[in-house]
């Protein structure tokens, strides 16, 4: 079913991604890149995903049932209708879309579409934003064509897949890229301190509780120099904001921030989450951070993703257990004390950065039905060489 179109030609292909920002993000991403290059674009996904902001307008989106598979049985049939109707609607939208290639990021609403994908023998290509092989493209990772990964090292993921397992990153924000190429912002013993804060798209009320008193703990020459923006839960923003008050910290609170790439730009030390997109735009800027992984993130994935940035000194995670003001405070000092510390952070953070990934993952899309696949990055031998190169670039050394 899948159609062959010659090289240099529009073709068609359906991304498919679940419902979550964490998913849906590198699929936009890509739908822009492959838009660009003159293709058509379809996502699939679920009702909660058809509505999330972001979408470019001339992505059109398909509603698909996805069930999940839980361990109850009566859970776990209701799940598999579900899937079989998607898988059967997915087939319906292939026959007049005709798709050279399926990309799947993760999610239940992915499956019925890669299902149907292998069905009708339209070639696919999962990609996983995290250093853990989500449940879906775990499922799936036997069956696809193509691994697309954004970490060297990704558990769960079978090593006799190795042969089809490609290192591209993950998509950062155009806005956030442009801010590769600047240095990082000017620190020495007497200019500002400034903070950033997130706790994700819905904050987290452990920051709120946790990061003022440990600001509050740092020697003199770093607290009178502070400057915070930190984003809250909306119950939590009028405690917070007492909070600083009392600790004479100034600090720009906000439930969301419109213009989060400039305050990153502004930003000496980042402190929260470690999602996907997350570590994607530290490494990208290059900025270093005190990491909190979500403690119930699917088989702990979040601290997963802090490896390689921690390992490259451009990062220290903190366990939420152990996330007390005085841990905090300790951190801080470590990176911060002497003003040569955070730039050298800020480079081996950006050392970890893989900047074309939004590119090299249309590269290897475009292979699937049309051009001889692209020589993008591949885990065992050419991102090391192509991130020493980059970093020379950059005016550093790797």
């Amino acid at each position: 079913m899948s159609a062959q179109h010659p090289p240099g030609v529009s073709r068609h292909y359906v991304l498919a991604a679940g419902g979550t920002g964490g998913h849906l993000l590198p699929a936009f991403a890509l739908a822009v890149e492959l838009e660009r290059r003159g293709h058509h674009v379809a996502l699939v996904t679920d009702e909660r995903g058809a509505k999330i902001p972001g979408k470019p307008s001339f992505l059109p989106a398909h509603v698909l049932p996805a069930g999940r598979l839980g361990k109850n049985p009566v859970a776990l049939a209701k799940g598999l209708r579900a899937i079989w109707r998607g898988r059967a609607m997915a087939l319906r939208l292939f026959e007049s879309f005709e798709p050279s290639c399926v990309v799947g990021f993760g999610g239940y609403p992915a499956l019925p579409a890669l299902l149907a994908a292998r069905s009708a023998r339209i070639p696919t290509v999962i990609h996983e934003q995290n250093a853990v092989l989500g449940r879906v493209n775990r499922f799936l990772a036997k069956r696809v064509d193509a691994i697309a990964t954004a970490y060297q090292e990704v558990d769960r993921l079978d090593p006799k897949l190795s042969g089809k397992v490609h290192l591209v990153g993950n998509p950062v924000r155009p806005e956030v890229l442009t801010l590769r190429s600047e240095p990082f912002p000017e620190f020495d013993e007497d200019s500002l301190f400034r903070v950033l804060v997130t706790g994700g798209s819905q904050g987290a009320s452990v920051l709120s509780d946790v990061v003022p008193d440990g600001l509050a703990m740092l020697p003199a020459a770093l607290r009178h120099r502070l400057q915070v923006t930190q984003q809250c839960r909306p119950e939590d923003i009028e405690a917070v904001r007492a909070r600083y008050a009392g600790h004479q910290i100034p600090a720009e609170l906000g439930t969301y921030f419109e213009d989060m790439a400039s305050r990153l730009a502004e930003a000496h030390l980042f402190i929260g989450r470690a999602g996907a997109s997350t570590i994607a735009e530290l490494t990208a800027v290059g900025r270093p951070a005190i990491l909190v992984p979500l403690p119930i993130a699917t088989d702990d994935h979040q601290a997963a993703n802090t490896r390689e940035i921690v390992r490259a000194g451009g990062a220290r995670a903190i366990r939420q257990t152990g996330f007390t003001p005085k841990e905090l405070a300790k951190q801080i000092q470590t990176m911060a004390l002497h003003p040569h510390s955070l730039a050298n952070a800020a480079h081996a953070a950006w050392n970890c950065g893989l900047p074309n990934a939004v590119s090299d993952l249309a590269d290897l899309v475009e292979g699937f039905g049309g051009a001889p696949l692209m020589d993008v990055f591949r885990v065992d031998a050419a991102a090391p060489a192509a991130r020493s190169g980059e970093a020379l670039a950059h005016g550093g050394a790797a």
